[in-house]
Order: structure tokens, then C-alpha cells, then sequence
């Protein structure tokens, strides 16, 4: 059997590093988070600065071998957790001095080319998704959960009109035989009616399985309340989405947490502001036409930031009510 190889050395982009850094001026010094520390391009940059220190979380394994190179350089300076960044509480970072935490919900292309991680409509590789500390793969949930279970997971995390058809096709031919990566593929592209040739027919089946698979609903409104807490007054929290799902919970989060009034009642009312966070700009950042011109991978990104106001660690928001119905969804996988 021949082994699979996934280069080290595939370019990595760093989405909208130009304005992640000219927002959190790493040039001051200070303490950062950097929650999806992949490639470690947002890490190292940061780390170029003087006084400069780095917490870095991520939960693929993988990862390790980029984060040892960086802190041979950067010893004293550079932390790595393999973590999901939903652990960031668990870190006992209450009493430090947190200047900016950063989140990029992208893939790395490292992630997207290993074919064990069978990411990918193009993989060769098992129906995998599995980015670590999983309890299920995709072939398990595509192979397993009920018809009505896999058409929400496609409707509501893959926003799949045509969910209903693709599954019913799913759920007949894995009575003949295991669905595996190619072959749900190929259910899709035949279930679906009208092509779309800016973008592979699969993507949006991919991209619910993936969500699915590594629970990132959950995942990101656990991440963003414990980054809220731990980040100290003036400090900014700063997300990068990928697709409109998780830029509606980041928009919803961000717009409750700085207009509406969204501190603990247990807290002191002496000198304590209304709302936890400022919102310095309401519109996302995109990237620029050059960054397009040179990674055409970004095109999808947004870029929102808020600065926290004061030292408070308890707050009330209602982002997991507000978004229960896809919790819900994600507790499917409980059974497999």
C-alpha cells in the first residue's frame, strides 16, 4: 500500500493579517491569543514584535509540528495547547493580562489537502472530518442517522435547498453498500437539478458534514463566551468567518454583547458600563483586491472586532438560546 503524503510546505495564507495586526497592535506589546493557531501565520507575526507573548490553542494534533518550529525560535515568549479553543476558560487565564484574542474559523491547506482527513469532495481519502477530539466521523453520520436527521444537518449547516432529495438518495444506496467519500459525491451531483458552475455541487453537503462532524456551532458560542471572559478592559476579540452560519452567530454575539445590556446582575453597579463590548466598526472587513489576487481562498472572509470595556468576567447573553434549534441539531451525533 502506498502512503499518502501531505507536504509540510504548502503556501499558507494568512487571511486579512495586514488588518488582524493594525487592529490588535502587537507593536505595543503584551499578551495574545491566537484561538486557531493552524500554520501559526497570525503567531508568528505577532511574534515579530518586541514583548510580545502568544497563547496558542489548536485542536489538530497536527498542528504540533509548525508550534515546535516556532518556539525553538521563540522560547519564552510562545505557549501551544493542543486544545479546542471552546477549553479557553480551562486555562486559568483569569488573572492575565489578555490584550487581543483572534479566531480564524477557516481550514488550513494543509487541513484541506490530507486525504486522511478526507475533508475534501476532491479526497481520495475516508469520510473522515474528524480536526480532533471527535466522538464520530462523517462516514459514521452519513452512514448511520436517521433520513430526517441528515436533511436538517445538510438544511440548516449547509443552507442545502435541495437537501430533502440529496438524502433520500443517501439513504438508498447505503442499503447497497457503505457510502464512502466519492460515492456521496456522486449521489449529489445526480440528485441535484441545476449546476452551479462557480461552485462544485458537493461543497454545501461537505461543509454541513464538516460543522457536523466537529461540532463547530457549539464550539464557536462556547469559544466566544470564554474569550469574552478572559479578555482583559481594552482588549480586543477579533473573528474571521468563512461562511454566512458562523458569521451569523459572530454578528448576533458581537451586536448583543455592545447594544444591549449584557451585564451580570451580580456584578457591583458602581462605575459599571451598560454593555460589555464597543463595536468600533459595524460593517465586516474583506479582504483587498491584491490579498484576492494572491489567495483566492479569502474570498469568503469577514472580519469583526470588538473592544471590551472594563475587567468583567460574568456577563448574561442569550446566543445559546437564540441558537438552540443547531445545538439541537449537533446533539444528533450523541447516538453514534
Amino acid at each position: 500500500m502506498k502512503a499518502t503524503m501531505v507536504s509540510d510546505t504548502l503556501k499558507h495564507y494568512p487571511v486579512l493579517l495586514k488588518e488582524v495586526i493594525s487592529i490588535i497592535t502587537p507593536q505595543y506589546g503584551g499578551t495574545f491569543i491566537d484561538c486557531t493557531f493552524g500554520q501559526g501565520g497570525y503567531t508568528k507575526k505577532i511574534l515579530s514584535y518586541k514583548n510580545t507573548n502568544v497563547i496558542a490553542l489548536d485542536r489538530d494534533i497536527e498542528t504540533k509540528k509548525k508550534a515546535d518550529q516556532i518556539l525553538d525560535e521563540f522560547q519564552n515568549r510562545f505557549f501551544f495547547k493542543n486544545k479546542k479553543f471552546s477549553q479557553l476558560d480551562n486555562l486559568k487565564l483569569k488573572d492575565k493580562n489578555i490584550r487581543g484574542i483572534i479566531f480564524d474559523l477557516g481550514y488550513s491547506t494543509n487541513q484541506i489537502k490530507d486525504p486522511k482527513k478526507g475533508l475534501s469532495f476532491n479526497s481520495d481519502g475516508d469520510l473522515n472530518m474528524k480536526l480532533g477530539f471527535n466522538e464520530f466521523s462523517a462516514k459514521e453520520a452519513i452512514n448511520e442517522l436517521e433520513e430526517i436527521e441528515l436533511e436538517k444537518i445538510f438544511k440548516f449547516f449547509g443552507e442545502e435547498r435541495e437537501a430533502k432529495k440529496i438524502v433520500k438518495q443517501i439513504v438508498q444506496e447505503r442499503k447497497k453498500k457503505e457510502i464512502d467519500t466519492q460515492s456521496l459525491v456522486r449521489i449529489v451531483e445526480k440528485a441535484k437539478r441545476k449546476k452551479n458552475f462557480k461552485t462544485h455541487s458537493a461543497t454545501k453537503v461537505f461543509q454541513a458534514l464538516r460543522i457536523f462532524v466537529n461540532k463547530e456551532i457549539t464550539e464557536l458560542i462556547n469559544g466566544l463566551l470564554a474569550a469574552s471572559k478572559v479578555l482583559k478592559k481594552d482588549g480586543i476579540l477579533v473573528v474571521v468567518t468563512f461562511h454566512s452560519l458562523e458569521d451569523r452567530i459572530v454578528k448576533y454575539f458581537f451586536k448583543s454583547l455592545s447594544e444591549n445590556k449584557s451585564i451580570s446582575r451580580y456584578v457591583p453597579k458602581i462605575n459599571q458600563p451598560d454593555t460589555l463590548f464597543k463595536m468600533l466598526e459595524k460593517k465586516p472587513i474583506t479582504p483587498s483586491k491584491k490579498e484576492l489576487k494572491e489567495n483566492i481562498s479569502s474570498r469568503s472572509a469577514k472580519l469583526r472586532y470588538l473592544m471590551k470595556k472594563d475587567n468583567i468576567y460574568n456577563f448574561e447573553t442569550d446566543i445559546l438560546k437564540k441558537f438552540e434549534h443547531l445545538i439541537e441539531i449537533e446533539n444528533f451525533g450523541n447516538k453514534l
